[in-house]
């Protein structure tokens, strides 16, 4: 497992190892002791999954304190853009995005530390993005920065999307309750 450093503090783009052989592929993306030497949360809660259609926007997605949570965000089936805000006070990042193509042919995940906002784009119908969190779903907590206000290009000019992910504020507005510690 080779687990690198994006120019986002604490978002990290994990490139499993894969074993292929004539049944398919075996990918392995988490490993606890490894990402304890990263230190990476290990506590996961939750896992979900989604499944979208080709141009569907999802994002961008948190949780506040104190039901904020770290994200590990795998594709199983299909391609995504996928897309990691910081927005963190204080962080000399703040407000700057990162990029990362997560597909069943790269088997990448990437970890999304506390204090970032996650989207993506579904590249293709039928894509399943698998999320692993370190708390629970609270719908009290449950927060997003609009889409389009932090300066991405998704590349698609009719996204389908959720209303309420639609209603999230812009950046510009947002008062964040995260800080760089």
């Amino acid at each position: 497992m080779n687990i690198t450093s994006t120019k986002i503090a604490g978002v990290l783009l994990i490139e499993p190892r894969d074993l292929h052989d004539d049944r398919g592929a075996f990918v392995k993306v988490f490993h606890k002791d490894t990402f304890v030497e990263k230190n990476m949360a290990t506590n996961f809660v939750e896992s979900y999954y989604s499944t979208s259609k080709k141009n569907v926007i999802r994002g961008m997605h948190f949780q506040t304190p104190p039901q904020d949570h770290a994200k590990l965000v795998y594709v199983t089936q299909g391609s995504i853009v996928d897309v990691i805000l910081d927005i963190r006070k204080g962080s000399p990042t703040f407000g700057e995005f990162i990029r990362l193509n997560l597909n069943t042919e790269n088997h990448h995940a990437v970890y999304i530390p506390v204090g970032c906002a996650h989207g993506f784009l579904s590249l293709e119908d039928a894509t399943s993005v698998t999320y692993l969190q370190t708390t629970m779903h609270s719908p009290q907590h449950d927060a997003g920065i609009l889409f389009d206000s932090f300066g991405f290009d998704w590349g698609v000019t009719e996204p389908i999307m959720s209303t309420r992910d639609r209603a999230f504020q812009k950046l510009s507005e947002f008062v964040t309750p995260f800080s760089i510690a």
